[in-house]
Formats: structure tokens, sequence, C-alpha cells
């Protein structure tokens, strides 16, 4: 079985020095299963606050259960955002630097912050948008040390779910005039994902788990199975799930997202070194 203290400095180091495992975890003696992985994860979280940096929230993983399938998974995965690893657009325009990632790749996702604390069970819409005090478009980026962007969920998961950074577009306030109409809009809206104004991928709110709230929802119940995981949150930022296939990015490169079907701008952002 996979030392969790050992595989959680090896991959830091990896990612701190941008260079590549050339096995990953899972594919070792021995594998590393999820329970394992979760360890790597939170052992991560404790090397990242020992540093000077601190949880903002998590993100969301395989949010789409065809892949569940495929993967023998009951549920997604996820793992920790941070202080360091999280901007807000100015005017949902944003620069974003590469220089410290190995292989990064950009995702449009949309994003929630809670008002209150969510537990599992909660699988209608709009009750898990009546812990929400907002959402908004945004970009998260990932970053992979595995050959040939090569992992399974556990490897994920040990790897900072490829977290590499999220940038935050202008919030949408949620409140009881629009609660039952973003329930309804969110699995419906499309998304156009834009490298240099030529369209790069397309996607809609339903490639999140059919809607991102019910993405959310499936989170809190993800966390549930893990023991000794502090639950959803106030103030948590949720990265609920990416919305087109991600695309890789390159120093020098305008990003774009649009939304037709929900009130939110256009984000933008620019790649530098």
């Amino acid at each position: 079985m996979a030392d969790a203290h050992a595989l959680a400095h090896e991959i830091a180091d990896a990612y701190a020095h941008r260079r590549e495992i050339a096995v990953p975890p899972s594919a070792r003696d021995g594998g590393l299963d999820l329970a394992t992985a979760y360890a790597v994860e939170a052992q991560l979280v404790r090397l990242r606050s020992a540093a000077g940096q601190r949880t903002l929230g998590r993100k969301v993983g395989f949010a789409n259960k065809a892949m569940w399938r495929a993967l023998k998974l009951d549920t997604l995965v996820w793992a920790h955002i941070y202080d360091d690893t999280v901007r807000y657009a100015k005017h949902d325009r944003a620069e974003l630097p590469l220089g410290r990632m190995y292989s990064p790749k950009i995702e449009p996702e949309i994003v929630f912050r809670l008002n209150g604390p969510l537990e599992e069970g909660v699988t209608d819409a709009i009750a898990v948008l009546e812990r929400v005090e907002w959402l908004a478009l945004g970009f998260e980026i990932i970053d992979c040390v595995f050959p040939g962007w090569t992992f399974t969920p556990a490897d994920f998961v040990a790897s900072y779910g490829l977290h590499a950074g999220l940038v935050v577009g202008t919030p949408l306030l949620i409140s009881g005039a629009n609660r039952a109409a973003l329930a309804e809009h969110l699995p419906a809206f499309t998304v156009t994902l834009s490298k240099n104004g030529v369209v790069a991928a397309e996607g809609s709110g339903k490639n999140s788990l059919r809607s991102p709230a019910l993405s959310l929802g499936e989170l809190a119940s993800a966390i549930a199975r893990q023991p000794g995981v502090q639950p959803l949150a106030a103030g948590e930022l949720i990265s609920s799930g990416t919305l087109t296939e991600s695309q890789p990015i390159a120093v020098g490169e305008t990003w774009t997202a649009e939304i037709e079907g929900l009130d939110v701008p256009a984000l933008t952002v620019r790649t530098v070194d």
C-alpha cells in the first residue's frame, strides 16, 4: 500500500519543480486506492498550511455519471483549493501566470460561494441553492505531471485534484427572487470557450452532473463518505465541474468563455509567463 506521507511529498515536489512523475501512483506495485488518495490529499493540505496557505473551498472532478460507470466510481471526486490559487477577475478580465505550471489546461466552470453548511443528502437543485450566496462563471486551471495526462481518479485526488488555479468572474447573487429560475436554467445554459477569438470548445450546464447545482449537492455527499473530513461550510468556494472538454493553454493566449441562458458576463483571461 502507498505511503500517504511520502507520496504527498513526492507530488508536492514534482509540482513545485515542474517535474514529471513517470509512473503514476496507481500504476505502481500495490496501486493506489481512493481512501489512500484522500489521505494524500489531506497531507497536501497540511503541507500547504505549514507553508502559510489556507484552503478556500473545494473542486470536483469526474462530474459525469457515464464516466463513473467506466471507472467504477460511486460518486464524484474532489480536492481543496487555496488562497494562493484563487483570483478574482477585475471587470471580468484577468492575467493568468503559467510560469510555475507543467502542462496546464483550462476549463470553464460554475463557481459557487456557500452561505451556510451543506450536508449530504440534499438532492433538489432549489434546496441546494438555498445554501448558496452567489454563483459566477469561472476558469478552473488544471495541471498534470503524469505522462500524457494519463491518470486514474485516485491519481487525480492525490495530485491536488490537478488544481493549479481558479479565476472567478462577477458574482450573481442568489435570493428567493431568482432561486427557482436559476435551478431551471443551470442544466440548460450553453457555454462557448474561445481561444484568440476562435471557438475551441462548446458545452452546457448539463455536462456538470446534469446541473452544476446537482454537482454541488453530490459533492456534499461525496465528502461525507470520507471519515474525518469537514463538511461543506459557509464561505467555501466550490468549482463544480467542467462544462466543456479541457483545453491545453500556453503563454500569450487570450481565452474567453461566454454563456447563453444564464445572467453572468463573459470571462476573459490572458495567459502570461
